[in-house]
């Protein structure tokens, strides 16, 4: 089924502008299109048209994303919609919204309007949006292909030109994977801010915001009304690093990629990251289930017949972890956010690949492809980092990404590496 030409903000402010209904209207057009199990995969709530348009209608005319449609993964409350992170049950057990979430609130501030929810990998815990009760989100352009996830139909409704905007989270690669699989833009922001506190969590040592753009002008446009843009006042200073295993189409592509913003690692960084990025595969995923079997521990055992099973035994895993156990990733946390502490003191950013290969068939959504995705995106996420995600074409049609890590939300670095890509 073809898509629907994509739209960038300043297309939809102009409509919205000039006829609200009608740009409520084709988002509502632009979902229909979706094939009808794509629909079910991708789409949790979809806000009624005439209250969309009434959220796209023209306010206060120096609003910088006035009339932008956007949706928002469903991990974030709408006052009076349910959250379901991706289950079939967490909606009975938690009261209806009364309040919109920090980040909507934001957003209607800026004048942008929610167009509905999306769904995700079950409670955002997977990487290929893969979901047992609304199906697997499939990639837009290549259907035999998954988006990636866990913001699987945030991403999904951007790169099908659905919406020029998505919100989603990234706790080991939930942004950047599907970014660089799409061939989107990304932006993982940090923990522990307003925006991500009243989301459900998964784990909040490195839950974060962030959010999907087709293009690296509506990325900017974004960052510049949500976050904010630092000045550059010279030449930034940042390396490219290519660790663990890449399949041979994606590690040209993206070191030539990185080539437009950066020279490769020298020995010595090479060999010092390199060696502290290695236990954070183990690290980030022992955190990881240990505080997502504290956020489940009331419903873990009652509903376990209601979780997915691979889902279910991944949280159940963070009851299991010994004393031993827990005192290694703590040692290897501290040494890895050391390493980033010592590395930001001589440089502005570093370039890692995003994802060792393209997007996956359902045959390749294996549990050694997963530890090969997060070889790569754990050890920002340990840190507590900001993430841009850049997207990288390859000969094939497909996609893979750069990260640019970078080490405050505001580093111009994000203004002046989107600007290289435009």
């Amino acid at each position: 089924m073809p898509q629907p030409v994509a739209m960038g903000f300043p297309a939809w402010a102009e409509l919205s502008a000039k006829d609200p209904a009608q740009a409520a209207h084709e988002v509502h057009e632009r979902v229909r299109q979706l094939p009808p199990a794509q629909q079910q995969a991708v789409v949790a709530y979809l806000t009624p048209e005439a209250e969309l348009a009434a959220a796209l209608a023209p306010a206060d005319p120096k609003a910088p994303l006035r009339g932008v449609p956007y949706f928002l993964k469903d991990l974030f409350d709408l006052a009076g919609t349910k959250t379901r992170a991706g289950s079939r049950w967490l909606a009975e057990v938690r009261p209806l919204p009364a309040h919109d979430s920090a980040i909507v609130q934001s957003l209607r501030r800026c004048g942008a309007g929610c167009a509905g929810k999306t769904h995700l990998h079950e409670f955002a815990f997977g990487l290929t949006g893969e979901n047992p009760h609304y199906g697997d989100c499939t990639h837009p352009r290549f259907p035999d292909r998954t988006t990636g996830g866990s913001s699987s139909g945030s991403a999904a409704v951007v790169a099908a030109g659905i919406v020029p905007l998505a919100i989603g989270t990234d706790t080991g690669g939930s942004i950047r994977v599907p970014a660089a699989f799409c061939g989107l833009y990304g932006l993982r922001l940090t923990p522990g801010i307003a925006w991500i506190q009243d989301a459900f969590p998964l784990s909040p040592t490195s839950d974060t915001p962030g959010w999907f753009t087709r293009t690296a002008e509506d990325m900017l446009a974004a960052t510049a009304a949500l976050v904010g843009l630092g000045g550059m006042e010279r030449e930034p200073r940042g390396v490219y690093l290519a660790p663990g295993e890449l399949d041979p189409e994606v590690g040209e592509a993206c070191a030539a990629a990185a080539r437009r913003l950066c020279e490769p690692a020298g020995p010595d960084t090479t060999i010092g990251l390199t060696r502290a990025f290695e236990p954070a595969v183990r690290t980030h995923g022992v955190l990881t289930s240990l505080e997502a079997a504290r956020a489940h521990a009331p419903w873990l055992d009652a509903r376990r017949a209601e979780y997915g099973p691979v889902v279910w035994e991944r949280i159940d895993q963070g009851r299991h972890w010994t004393d031993e156990n827990l005192t290694e990733v703590a040692l290897w946390h501290a040494g890895l956010r050391l390493a980033w502490t010592s590395y930001f003191l001589a440089h502005d950013f570093l370039v890692l690949p995003a994802v060792p290969f393209p997007a996956l068939l359902q045959n390749q959504l294996t549990l050694e492809n997963r530890r090969r995705i997060l070889a790569l995106n754990a050890p920002a996420s340990l840190g507590g980092l900001p993430v841009l995600t850049l997207p990288v074409p390859l000969s094939s049609g497909l996609t893979a990404g750069l990260q640019v890590v970078v080490n405050h939300p505001q580093s111009p670095v994000i203004p002046w590496a989107l600007r290289r890509w435009m």
